[in-house]
């Protein structure tokens, strides 16, 4: 059955078979009055897509299509909709709903909403919205409520976009909400999908920005991105020459082996944020209160980011003209495979952005 009752798109059947997409329709959630119908043009492949599919992060609502970097055309909006007008080429990110009367959702920490928190893709809607799991951006429409549907800037390219609409996010929400502008030293650790887009932002936002790594191959992409600085940890006593010399550290690494998180901590300044976005598989590391009194250093984690703060990143990104480092590949079922195989291999500089969505699903 064709849309506006189902979409179209490439699911997943398990976590055995992760590389194995299959082209199916699948129903979307019944329209509502605040909803918006998206047809897509272009989605940017996230390392949670990676760990969802695999089992990394455990059991999930199978048979699912991923993706959650989502960039297309509004093609329907609902009768009470005021935040998109139908033809408008917008954005969707990690989140497709919240309550929107709670705390958190009228103090702009909607991503953080404790009463009902639906992602874009793998998550099961009430009965009362029509019971069906999320499905996301690896399809021809995704169906979203409207404050979670961005209108994209016309100085940004679509397939340059799409990645900023959850590892950009991702990146500059901790970012501003912890201060990175001029005269403040910023960390970013791990040079990746979301490293990356961290070095881009903390220095557009006039932060002295330094790009903290295991080892120096990734140097040379880290000038080019614009940091200021670089120190790669696979080094003998990598942190003695910076103690207490960053405001801000945003932790991005993929990974938790071999870390050894009180040096990072030693690296701030007294009462300095430690703020983790990166969601590794492994247990994480043991944090012991004497490793945080020297600098009195406060850890924490950021997930997403607000409306607001999507909106500001961005026209930020327009009007500096940023630009995300991105490879573009065909969507269909081998070019779903290769994006996600070498995802895994970490065979990527610094995103895929999936294209060709016409000639996948008809114009």
């Amino acid at each position: 059955m064709p849309y506006p009752e189902e979409a179209e798109g490439f699911q997943i059947d398990s976590a055995d078979t992760w590389t194995t997409f299959h082209k199916r329709h699948f129903k979307l959630k019944p329209f509502g009055d605040y909803d918006v119908d998206v047809k897509i043009l272009a989605c940017g492949v996230c390392g949670s897509d990676l760990h969802t599919i695999s089992g990394g992060w455990g059991a999930q609502n199978f048979p699912l299509a991923v993706g959650h970097e989502i960039l297309g055309i509004a093609v329907r909006v609902g009768p009470k909709v005021t935040l998109i007008k139908e033809g408008q080429r917008v954005g969707v990110g990690a989140q497709s709903f919240s309550c929107g009367q709670c705390k958190q959702c009228k103090n702009e920490n909607e991503t953080y909403c404790p009463v009902i928190m639906i992602d874009t893709y793998g998550s099961k809607w009430p009965e009362e919205y029509g019971g069906v799991v999320s499905q996301g951006g690896y399809s021809s429409h995704v169906r979203t409520h409207e404050h979670w549907v961005f209108p994209i800037p016309d100085g940004l390219d679509t397939n340059i976009a799409a990645p900023m609409l959850c590892a950009g996010l991702t990146a500059y929400s901790p970012l501003v909400r912890n201060g990175a502008g001029p005269g403040k030293k910023v960390g970013i650790i791990g040079l990746g999908g979301i490293g990356h887009f961290g070095i881009l932002f903390a220095k557009a936002l006039g932060a002295e920005v330094w790009a903290i790594s295991r080892s120096r191959s990734k140097e040379e992409d880290a000038k080019k991105l614009g940091a200021d600085g670089f120190i790669a940890t696979n080094e003998a006593d990598w942190e003695k020459p910076h103690k207490f010399s960053f405001d801000l550290i945003v932790n991005c690494a993929n990974s938790s082996k071999g870390f050894e998180l009180h040096k990072y901590l030693s690296l701030m300044d007294v009462h300095a944020p430690f703020v983790s976005v990166g969601l590794p598989e492994e247990a994480g590391q043991e944090i012991k209160a004497q490793n945080l009194l020297s600098n009195g250093v406060m850890i924490g984690a950021s997930h997403l980011g607000s409306r607001r703060e999507t909106l500001e990143m961005l026209q930020l990104a327009a009007d500096k003209g940023i630009k995300s480092w991105v490879e573009e590949i065909p969507i269909s079922e081998e070019g779903l495979k290769e994006a996600v195989t070498r995802l895994k291999n970490n065979d990527v500089k610094y995103r895929f952005t999936l294209t060709g969505y016409d000639k996948a699903f008809g114009a």
